[in-house]
């Protein structure tokens, strides 16, 4: 395997003006991490912290063994939405190692809303059981949960995939041997109340915990009795009355520490280094990623740069590297597991789209995972183009890609516009991971190109008057204000469009955290569902 050399001059102007662009880019993206990491508003988080309760981060630390990684989800969902009062969409999810064991975690923060759910919160629980699911992790819930935020009941409520669809996946998973356990820490209240219910363990706090589908006020309503909420769910009556609960802790700790004592018993040792070759850092510094990505989008770099400073010994196999010459196809190994790799240097020819869709075919043959660098303005267009059959073509790579049956993982590098998002994977394709770098932008089209199409429509209307100067530079401003808004990375997160911004120097451990996972998901066989009796 041939090791790629950087023609990139670490100490020239260029590289010092890309990196000094990029820095303000992560100090821009690690203030609003900060803020959206930092719970809810101060006086609700000393209320919780009266009430005898842990931060939810801080319960995920006591949770995950020490020492390991835990990589957090969409924790920048809901980002300027809601005037910014609800910081990660009022749930945290991730990955992280419990007794030894992968798993989902997905827990609520009750010191924003309550824990209750909006439709970004909807969102990211579901997100976050699809990952479990598609890589065969146990999911644990952290739960101390309103239920539904009411006044947002007909985006959360009523459809496919709002929040009922959180306990049908819960369900499914458990009925295919998946376990999911849960520690209530809080009031569960209607819709949250299920999902401790539906879990095939559940551990209550003595105190604190709760769970009815109707709490006291509306049971007052609805049959007119009085009744307090810890008589009417309350941990030791669940524990020893009821059985919801199958344990009862004295406090979040003890309750933390008996959800590591059943996962170790879960049954579901899984070796994260399997199969996996001897790890070799890159010849060049991932940290230099943030002076390899020109600053201006109308300066190219070789995407072979970003691939020297995120594979192992920067060793990479290039695919057919005489032809097809704006896609960088190859293999390489990241910690140790191998992947191929699809990179863009400029629009998606007729030759490249075919030479992905080629590469991508070797990859499905050889189960080798597929790894998607996006930094493309789309396919190829004009009448030269169209003769040569990109239309045909560019469908062979979308075809190809989207019956693959490897994994598939893409990262947001720069521009991903249009189609080109498309065969390079998008979240429309359903990649088992897709991050973003603070670089990114995830549009139909570019600003530029949107703002002249809209300008060309407007001066061919022939049923309307000739437009004027005015109305023209109104229509490109009103484009280039909506386009410059949406196809922003963090417009896109707060929407979880991706699976959270990353730093680029952060890209290569997050692959390998991805890769371990999808590398070593083992085969669904026969499994007896748990029915809570």
């Amino acid at each position: 395997m041939g090791i790629l050399t950087s023609a990139v001059d670490v100490r020239s102007d260029a590289f010092r003006a890309n990196r000094a662009h990029y820095d303000g880019l992560l100090a821009t993206l690690r203030d609003r991490l900060a803020a959206c990491t930092a719970s809810g508003r101060a006086e609700l988080v000393a209320r919780h912290h009266a009430r005898g309760k842990i931060l939810v981060r801080d319960r995920i630390d006591l949770l995950v063994d020490p020492g390991t990684a835990f990589l957090e989800l969409s924790p920048l969902a809901a980002w300027g939405q809601y005037d910014n009062g609800l910081p990660a969409a009022g749930i945290v999810t991730g990955i992280g190692l419990v007794a030894g064991t992968p798993c989902v975690v997905i827990a609520n923060d009750a010191t924003v809303k309550g824990g209750s759910f909006y439709a970004e919160t909807v969102k990211k629980h579901i997100r976050a059981q699809e990952i479990a699911e598609q890589n065969r992790l146990p999911c644990l819930y952290l739960v101390d949960c309103g239920g539904a935020n009411l006044p947002q009941q007909d985006k959360v409520f009523p459809d496919r995939d709002h929040f009922g669809n959180t306990f049908h996946r819960q369900c499914r998973m458990s009925a295919a041997g998946l376990p999911q356990v849960s520690v209530v820490f809080g009031g569960c209240t209607a819709g949250g109340a299920y999902i401790p219910a539906l879990s095939d363990q559940v551990v209550m706090v003595e105190g604190n915990a709760r769970i009815h589908l109707g709490g006291p006020s509306i049971v007052k309503v609805a049959i007119n009795e009085e009744v307090d909420g810890e008589t009417l769910g309350g941990a030791a009556m669940h524990t020893r009355v009821s059985g919801v609960s199958d344990h009862l802790a004295a406090d979040e700790p003890q309750a933390l520490a008996r959800l590591r004592e059943i996962v170790a018993e879960l049954n579901l040792g899984r070796d994260l280094a399997a199969g996996a070759a001897p790890v070799e850092a890159p010849l060049y510094d991932p940290a230099e990623l943030g002076g390899v990505v020109s600053h201006d989008r109308r300066i190219p770099y070789d995407v072979r740069e970003i691939v020297a400073r995120l594979v192992d010994g920067s060793r990479f196999q290039e695919f057919k590297p005489e032809w097809g010459a704006t896609l960088v196809c190859g293999w390489a190994r990241i910690h140790g597991r191998p992947v191929g790799i699809l990179g863009n240097n400029g629009a998606l020819f007729s030759e490249s789209s075919l030479k992905a869709a080629h590469f991508i075919e070797l990859c499905d043959q050889r189960a080798i995972p597929l790894l998607f660098l996006h930094n493309i303005t789309g396919f190829m267009v004009g009448a030269e183009a169209e003769r040569g059959g990109i239309a045909k073509d560019s469908a062979k790579m979308v075809y190809a890609m989207s019956i693959a049956r490897v994994p598939k993982i893409s990262v947001l590098v720069g521009g991903s516009y249009g189609a080109g998002n498309y065969g390079m994977c998008g979240r429309g394709f359903r990649p088992h991971f897709l991050f973003a770098w603070p670089s990114a932008e995830l549009a139909t089209m570019s600003a530029d190109i949107a703002a002249n199409v809209m300008l060309e429509l407007r001066r061919g209307n022939v049923k309307a008057a000739p437009p004027t100067d005015d109305e023209l530079a109104a229509i490109d401003r009103a484009v280039r204000d909506q386009y410059g808004e949406q196809s922003d990375p963090y417009y896109a997160t707060s929407r979880l469009w991706d699976d959270g911004l990353i730093e680029p120097a952060q890209t290569r451990d997050v692959l390998g955290l991805c890769l371990a996972l999808v590398s070593t998901v083992p085969d669904a066989g026969p499994r007896t569902p748990v029915y809570r009796m």
